[in-house]
């Protein structure tokens, strides 16, 4: 099985990771802050990775992830969601992911390449949501430098 078919079948089946991933949160003691949203609203945030994961893991992507997710990161502070919650959102999407893919029973090696590029995509989401919600905070503006880049070789 190519890495394609992974990332394709992922996105063919965004409905049941976002059904696992609102359930995951749902449970989850650390995400208080989001327990006040409604289900079709948690999902609507999952499913944008879920269902766009071909087009995060693109090394072009870059632009898109900055933009998108200095948005969500600006948008949770407005919420006053906590920025671990924050983070810990993220992680648990990412999380939730890999929990889908091993209950669907694909072979870890098949996994290996695909799981290297979803770990790339969250770290780079990761920066830029907490440099979002920084921005909002009235914290410092950064920029993107070269070595921020390099630091993601292919994606």
């Amino acid at each position: 099985m190519e890495l394609q078919d992974l990332v394709s079948f992922i996105e063919d089946h965004a409905e049941d990771l976002t059904e696992l991933m609102v359930r995951n949160l749902r449970e989850s003691p650390r995400m208080t802050g989001y327990h006040r949203f409604g289900d079709h609203e948690l999902g609507e945030r999952a499913r944008l990775v879920y269902a766009n994961l071909g087009k995060w893991l693109e090394y072009e992507s870059e632009g898109d992830v900055v933009e998108e997710y200095r948005k969500i990161g600006k948008l949770r502070c407005q919420e006053r969601i906590p920025l671990s919650q924050l983070v810990w959102g993220l992680l648990l999407t990412r999380r939730t992911l890999w929990q889908f893919v091993e209950l669907q029973g694909w072979e870890k090696e098949h996994a290996l390449d695909l799981e290297i590029l979803v770990v790339r995509f969250f770290d780079r989401a990761i920066l830029h949501a907490v440099t979002g919600y920084e921005i909002e905070a009235g914290g410092p503006s950064t920029s993107m430098h070269a070595e921020e880049t390099a630091f993601w070789p292919g994606g």
